[in-house]
């Protein structure tokens, strides 16, 4: 039930029902599935992709990547659960590389995720440095396009 999965990360309001036809299945055998995943902790929940730029309200991203130092016996975890625990954090991330997490932040402005950063994230016990980079324009994310076709000017020159 893999293809499942992917179905459901293409579309997550898809009915069983139009799930099972794709799948040849029932929409019974789609419901257990589905049951199954969210009991075991596969699907961890359901959201819209929302193109912040369109609506009618204030909205910036970062990327903030830090440098830590991990703790003797819970390595990253512990630095990791306390950063997660922030209502503008989206994601945290381990990851290789220069530094050692990635965590997405949300805010009303660029300000904001600032003051977030310098007051709140850098000074947490553990933190070494930090690296800002503020998402300008969003052009694809989960897999789906946010740039119109039909109004994307640079369409045009492309194809001279």
């Amino acid at each position: 039930m893999e293809r499942l999965l992917q179905l459901l990360k293409e579309n997550a309001r898809a009915t069983s029902d139009q799930l099972a036809v794709m799948l040849d299945t029932t929409p019974e055998e789609v419901e257990k599935a589905i049951a199954d995943y969210e009991a075991r902790g596969v699907i961890k929940g359901y959201q819209a992709l929302i193109n912040w730029e369109k609506a009618d309200e204030n909205h910036a991203t970062a990327l903030i990547e830090l440098k830590v130092s991990p703790k003797r016996d819970r390595g990253f975890d512990e630095i990791a659960s306390r950063i997660m625990a922030f209502s503008e954090v989206e994601s945290v991330s381990l990851m290789s590389g220069g530094f050692d997490l990635a965590v997405l932040v949300s805010g009303k402005s660029m300000q904001d995720i600032a003051m977030f950063v310098a007051r709140r994230l850098s000074p947490l016990d553990g933190v070494l440095a930090t690296a800002t980079h503020f998402f300008l324009t969003r052009y694809k994310d989960g897999g789906v396009s946010f740039v119109d076709e039909e109004t994307d000017e640079r369409r045009d020159s492309w194809s001279d």
